[in-house]
């Protein structure tokens, strides 16, 4: 069981609004056993990551900022590269470069990874660092997605304090182009054999 990302996440004021709503009890217990090592991912973690294509990152500026970036590609775009590791290409965007020069100066970040269709939210701490193309390509290059159309300018590196799932009673359902499409291909078989059956009655 993960217990590193709550118990790194919770600090006394939050501890004490929780014991003051009546729900310290619950998560005292859930935290119990937290040794500070990182949470390590499963393959339920792992497979979700995999099937991802976009999450949203949280980092904060030097002014103290809180800044939330939705980061999209591929599916797998987002790799698992250890059992507490994932890393990604960064590829070339607007140039404003928020979410780099803010891990450049603190690295650690939140990270949302959403699944609507499922109603599925898998929440990351970690710590967060640029590599950049001059500092090693191959890697840069090895986290890139096959065939993706995209200029890799740098990698991000994760390397994760914890994660847990959320409850998913407030997500509302929403679903992209390929899963509409996966749920009416068995209408449209449905439709195009009675099309077949009808023109054959009809003597078409």
């Amino acid at each position: 069981m993960a217990r590193n990302y709550i118990h790194t996440l919770f600090t006394p004021s939050m501890r004490a609004l929780q014991e003051a709503d009546g729900s310290r009890e619950a998560y005292a217990r859930m935290e119990a056993g937290a040794d500070g090592k990182p949470d390590e991912l499963t393959e339920k973690e792992r497979e979700f990551i995999a099937a991802r294509d976009s999450f949203y990152i949280a980092s904060v500026t030097e002014g103290g900022w809180p800044y939330v970036q939705h980061r999209g590609g591929p599916r797998g775009f987002l790799k698992v590269i250890g059992e507490t590791q994932l890393g990604m290409a960064d590829f070339r965007g607007n140039r404003q470069h928020v979410s780099t020069a803010n891990i450049m100066v603190e690295p650690r970040v939140s990270i949302f990874l959403m699944d609507y269709a499922g109603r599925r939210r898998l929440k990351l701490l970690a710590h967060a660092r640029v590599v950049t193309r001059d500092e090693d390509a191959r890697l840069v290059t090895t986290l890139m997605p096959d065939g993706y159309k995209a200029l890799p300018e740098r990698a991000y590196i994760f390397d994760l304090v914890g994660w847990d799932w959320n409850c998913p009673q407030h997500i509302t359902r929403r679903f992209t182009e390929p899963e509409i499409e996966a749920l009416l291909q068995p209408i449209i078989a449905e439709r195009d054999g009675l099309r077949a059956e009808l023109a054959a009655l009809r003597g078409d």
